[in-house]
């Protein structure tokens, strides 16, 4: 064979190798998704009712919160010296790897001795990872530490070579590390704390996008957690895997469901996507109820911890798939936590609640939020701590509406 002979021959298996891999970019996944008539009755089998729709009155959930106030303990809530019951109310934003300052900061809180007893703690993302921990209280800070100063990127995710990635057809990496992470800080013995915090009278949310529905959707992992099954352990997991598997990075994570007796599979990615911080969605609404059940005259303090900032230096975006990708959703991200925050101050204005939050200060140069790197974690971690420490400091407003707080 001469040479120009073999280099066509070359060529006509790289044009077919590359057609290949065409194909199998453009292929779908094989799943059984919920019909899309029967999405309003897709229920998880045996646990009817625990989820909710944001933005939809949930009966059930609704119920559910009305006797957490019957089972609360007197002092974990105490009425204080206006005669009133302060409920906290904590929520953690997403961040990937910037969670470390969350997680320092609650750290931080617990050592000033001021950190209360939340009544709700709610998670999205990398705030679905810590909220199990901040849910529990300062009995679990070194193992949120440990996390948040430990974890590596081959701890959450292996990516391997572009040409996987095609392969894979929904995801640039694969969680499977992650997940293993997951199933080992949610062991069955944490679950049994989690399920006596939610029968003592406290609640723990956490948000998921549904792709297929299209809503962001709020699971009640205490109720879940009280159910003490296998099956509830694995879905308690598997919601948190959802909640932090960042689309296109991360695979999306299926969940089974029930609908007119038939299983089906929803198809569940990071909550940010819908919301990237979040105390009730409108699921509920705890004033309405702390005036119904309350032992006496209630209003809640908001309290929301962002893993991230508002405003960062201009820098030229990597022009690849990954980079537009990822810059994309920094930047959607961004401007959704900005919408997210004014929701929360309006609820709060309309109950004459405190509304109290913090932020990374937009000065500091954040490593992208996919970079597990201890040691730039360890730095945000100590941030965070230091900025609790101090008091903490909170600012009262959304950004912009007053000068002086502005992040």
């Amino acid at each position: 064979m001469d040479a120009s002979n073999a280099r066509h021959r070359a060529f006509a298996w790289l044009a077919l190798f590359l057609g290949c891999l065409l194909l199998a970019g453009c292929a779908t996944l094989p799943r059984n998704p919920v019909p899309a008539d029967q999405v309003a009755w897709a229920a998880v089998p045996g646990m009817p009712d625990v989820r909710g729709w944001a933005g939809r009155p949930n009966r059930d959930m609704e119920l559910d919160f009305e006797r957490s106030i019957r089972d609360e303990r007197p002092d974990d809530f105490p009425v204080g010296g206006d005669g009133r019951i302060h409920y906290p109310h904590l929520a953690l934003s997403g961040g990937g790897a910037n969670g470390a300052f969350g997680a320092g900061f609650l750290n931080g809180w617990t050592a000033t001795g001021t950190r209360p007893t939340f009544k709700i703690v709610t998670g999205v993302s990398t705030g679905a990872l810590m909220a199990p921990y901040a849910f529990l209280g300062p009995d679990y800070d070194a193992a949120l530490r440990r996390f948040y100063t430990t974890t590596s990127d081959a701890d959450v995710f292996s990516a391997g070579n572009p040409l996987m990635a095609l392969l894979r057809r929904e995801s640039l990496a694969n969680t499977a590390p992650l997940e293993a992470l997951v199933a080992r800080a949610i062991d069955a013995p944490l679950l049994r704390k989690i399920a006596a915090e939610h029968r003592a009278g406290r609640r723990l949310y956490m948000g998921t996008a549904d792709l297929d529905s299209r809503h962001f959707v709020v699971w009640n992992m205490g109720l879940i957690a009280t159910r003490g099954s296998p099956e509830a352990l694995a879905l308690f997991r598997r919601v948190m895997l959802a909640s932090a598997s960042i689309p296109i990075a991360f695979p999306p994570v299926l969940i089974e469901v029930e609908a007119h007796g038939k299983r089906y599979d929803e198809m569940h990615v990071d909550g940010f996507v819908a919301a990237n911080i979040f105390l009730h969605a409108g699921i509920i609404d705890p004033q309405q109820i702390y005036n119904r059940v309350s032992r006496a005259p209630a209003t809640y303090d908001t309290y929301l911890i962002h893993n991230g900032q508002l405003a960062a230096a201009s820098d030229p975006a990597e022009r690849s798939l990954r980079g537009i990708a990822f810059r994309t959703i920094e930047v959607a991200g961004r401007a959704g936590m900005i919408g997210d925050l004014f929701r929360e101050y309006a609820y709060a204005r309309r109950d004459r609640a405190r509304f109290a939050w913090v932020t990374i200060d937009s000065t500091l140069d954040l490593p992208e939020a996919t970079s597990f790197n201890p040691v730039q974690m360890k730095v945000l971690y100590d941030l965070g701590y230091q900025r609790a420490r101090a008091g903490p400091v909170w600012l009262s407003r959304p950004p912009g509406m007053t000068p002086g707080d502005d992040p």
